[in-house]
């Protein structure tokens, strides 16, 4: 009973923390940025998204900027995280649907914070999930983007500029709409 309460709270808190990181930045913070604003590497929105290195469940390794020319919806997430178990199956439609319109999801696995890194392939392997995935097994990327709340999303344009953050649990719908957004 007690882990059920604590979990509750626990995502409220998320979805607080969500709406507020939200809420907290004008629309016209985003007009009154500059275009040199827009060259300067960082994770607001209007900045050039950090480049990383890791490896995929493969271990081969993949690039952010590798995907330059397309529109990069970038997902910080961990097996052990509620919220993050739900929204991978919208996350799994929204790429077979998707991925021919240059759209890429990355799926950035927090690895430093999962209990085994052999449970990341385990998970992907129930859910049938096809889209890459990527190991985070120092926690660098995640530091890189202050991910603090999971899931953490962010939405890049085919420049790898940030249009946009997410944080918690996205549905397809909102993929949907926030794709559109993302041209």
């Amino acid at each position: 009973m007690r882990k059920n309460i604590a979990a509750i709270l626990f995502l409220i808190g998320l979805v607080v923390y969500g709406t507020y990181d939200y809420l907290k930045e004008s629309p016209s913070d985003a007009i009154q940025m500059s275009e040199l604003e827009a060259n300067e590497v960082g994770i607001r929105k209007g900045q050039r998204a950090p480049d990383f290195t890791l490896a995929d469940l493969q271990g081969n390794p993949v690039k952010l900027s590798d995907y330059k020319g397309k529109r990069v919806m970038l997902n910080f997430w961990a097996t052990w995280c509620p919220p993050c178990q739900v929204e991978m199956p919208h996350m799994q439609k929204f790429y077979e649907d998707y991925r021919h319109q240059d759209i890429v999801v990355l799926g950035v696995n927090m690895t430093a914070i999962e209990n085994h890194q052999e449970d990341v392939q385990k998970f992907v392997n129930k859910g049938q999930f096809t889209f890459p995935i990527l190991f985070d097994t120092k926690g660098d990327v995640m530091q890189a983007y202050q991910v603090t709340a999971y899931p953490t999303t962010y939405l890049l344009d085919s420049s790898g500029v940030i249009k946009d953050k997410f944080v918690g649990a996205m549905s397809y719908e909102t993929m949907k709409k926030y794709a559109m957004e993302m041209k």
